[in-house]
């Protein structure tokens, strides 16, 4: 199943600004606005936007202690595989989301953004990080990262119900089936970051059989010969 989303949009629910800042962000309604992150996608908001590349860069963003294993060499191999196919991350300030949403990933930039508030707990991070990186996995599956499409990558059927009924709970019905596969791997170790290291290696087609419509769409379009 493929689906087309321009610009798409998958999320898992001061002071001393320069006269620059300000200027760009009087264009948005309001803080915690879906305004706020839309501008944020789009770039023109960046104050307190920072980048990370690693467990460590988290680490000197909170000022605390790192991440302990596992978690650090999974967190590490999750940012590598996103960095080869050209998928950046940033940490964000609360302002920037709505109520409730601990992350976003927008197909169209490739860029994902961490709610700094709500991921300060790395158990958090990693569940948003596993969620977000699924997401840019399916953007993989349907043909390229570059591309404005994403396809899911399991069989529906496949997914657990307990993930597929609080996906059902929380998501609007047409946003399920990627939704409930990324909220499976979010929970779940290393399957988010196996996911992704396919999609680094090109073998995305040859680890996960695409699914039939999915498959069908991939030939279509030549990705699949």
């Amino acid at each position: 199943m493929v689906r087309s989303l321009i610009p798409v949009i998958l999320t898992i629910m001061s002071l001393g600004l320069s006269n620059y800042v300000l200027a760009k962000e009087e264009k948005i309604k309001g803080y915690y606005t879906y305004d706020a992150m839309g501008c944020m996608l789009l770039r023109e908001c960046t104050d307190g936007v920072v980048e990370i590349k690693s467990a460590a860069d988290v680490g000197k963003y909170y000022k605390k202690y790192g991440m302990m294993e596992p978690v650090r060499t999974e967190f590490n191999e999750i940012m590598t595989a996103l960095g080869k196919v050209g998928v950046k991350v940033y940490m964000a300030p609360e302002k920037y989301f709505p109520a409730g949403h601990r992350g976003v990933y927008h197909t169209v930039s490739n860029n994902f953004f961490l709610n700094a508030t709500l991921v300060k707990r790395y158990t958090n991070l990693m569940s948003v990080m596993r969620h977000e990186g699924w997401h840019a996995a399916q953007d993989c599956m349907a043909g390229s990262i570059k591309n404005n499409m994403i396809a899911i990558i399991m069989p529906e059927e496949d997914v657990p119900k307990l993930w597929r009924d609080i996906t059902e709970k929380t998501y609007p019905a047409s946003a399920v089936p990627w939704e409930a596969e990324a909220t499976w791997a979010g929970k779940t170790e290393g399957m988010t970051m196996k996911a992704l290291k396919a999609c680094a290696a090109g073998n995305m087609w040859t680890v996960y059989e695409p699914t039939p419509l999915t498959r069908k769409w991939l030939e279509e379009e030549g990705f699949i010969k």
